[in-house]
């Protein structure tokens, strides 16, 4: 009945999400699409539409004891070379089935299929039990998770259960990698480029430590579900007076990502032991975020992402793998992201249980003719709107 009912909705659902496609919303810049998704939840009968300090929209349907919650993210990457692409990035189009735009699987079809989830909710009154939270998160591309610190942390919301809507291929996907920035800076001292002995290279002193981090590879923490760590060098940059002076600072940039048990602690101690082995004179450090949101909010984050695993017999893992079951007609499969989500704060950080069920494949983000199936967006619509009363009735 479900998936009968989402099908009937997939014109109004497809041409809402081809309107949010349509709207460039770079992190920091996404008032017009909050205010696109807000307009819609008010449209199909929300009980409760709200824009939060931070900048996200949140919308509530129905009001029964128990809180769960859906998180998409409305913020995208850049389009990079607009050349590359075949159709224009933020037309929506739609051909063979699938929506094609910059934010079609990253994760404006997750957001339009929530939704619609709700106004079925309200259609065929599924929220007896529960209140069901929509939210439109923003800046996570920037910074992961700092929506919902935001949220948690100011208690903006208390939710039993948050869903991420990021794309899992219809899999559920009960954790991830963790991950931090980290920098490491050397101080030289400058002189004129022709005589470069009177000086201090800060650029050199770096150089023997770009073989050391990639060596560390091979020796980080492995996890048999969420992989191993890894770290990798992503940037290089250097201050000096002019491009024939030597370098007076030198500063390069590591992504790390974080396999069970890697702390903050324990990955900074290595980039310590690894600059001291490597005879490396530099200092590492955890930057700290502080970008305004669109609303001009600055809360600060130091850029640690703790890792996070949901057990297999959680309830509500046991809750999804029903509402799949009972939808679909077979078990689903239970993986894992490779990429960050919004689930680094809502479970890494504040402990609150949370898992992701999405259209789309995980794969596709951030890369040129980016595309989401319209059959999956129907498909997860229908499992949104079951989710929730099958959590509570496994309450019971």
């Amino acid at each position: 009945m479900l998936l009968t009912h989402a099908g009937k909705q997939t014109q109004e659902m497809i041409a809402f999400l081809r309107d949010l496609v349509a709207i460039p919303s770079l992190s920091g810049d996404e008032e017009a699409v909050v205010r696109r998704v807000q307009k819609e939840m008010e449209r199909t009968g929300f009980d409760e539409v709200k824009i939060d300090p931070f900048g996200n929209v949140l919308g509530r349907m129905g009001d029964g004891p128990h809180v769960v919650a859906f998180d998409a993210h409305l913020d995208t990457v850049g389009v990079g070379d607009r050349d590359q692409w075949s159709c224009d990035p933020f037309q929506g189009k739609v051909a063979d089935d699938c929506v094609y735009g910059r934010g079609a699987v990253d994760q404006k079809a997750g957001m339009a299929a929530m939704v619609y989830a709700a106004k079925m909710m309200k259609d065929l009154v599924l929220t007896a039990d529960c209140q069901v939270w929509m939210v439109g998160s923003v800046q996570e591309e920037d910074c992961d998770g700092l929506n919902w610190h935001y949220i948690l942390e100011e208690k903006v919301l208390k939710p039993e259960v948050v869903i991420s809507t990021e794309p899992t291929n219809l899999k559920i996907h009960r954790g991830q990698r963790g991950r931090m920035n980290i920098y490491i800076d050397a101080l030289g001292r400058s002189c004129h480029g022709s005589m470069p002995h009177l000086g201090e290279n800060a650029v050199t002193k770096l150089a023997p430590a770009f073989r050391a981090i990639e060596e560390l590879n091979s020796h980080l923490a492995d996890d048999p579900f969420l992989g191993q760590g890894s770290c990798c060098v992503t940037w290089i940059g250097s201050k000096s007076p002019s491009l024939n002076a030597v370098p007076y600072e030198a500063s390069l940039h590591i992504d790390r990502r974080l396999t069970t048990g890697e702390t903050q602690e324990s990955a900074l101690a290595e980039i310590h032991e690894v600059l001291r082995i490597a005879g490396v004179q530099a200092t590492a450090r955890v930057p700290i975020y502080e970008q305004p949101t669109w609303t001009g909010l600055v809360y600060p984050l130091v850029q640690y992402y703790p890792t996070w695993m949901i057990p297999t017999d959680h309830p509500t893992i046991r809750a999804g793998k029903i509402a799949a079951r009972e939808l679909f007609g077979s078990e689903p499969e239970i993986s894992r992201w490779n990429f960050s989500t919004n689930g680094v704060m809502i479970n890494g950080r504040h402990k609150v249980p949370c898992f992701g069920f999405g259209p789309g494949r995980e794969e596709l983000a951030h890369t040129r003719d980016e595309f989401v199936p319209i059959t999956e967006v129907i498909q997860a619509c229908a499992f949104y709107a079951a989710y929730p009363s099958v959590y509570c009735h496994t309450l019971e």
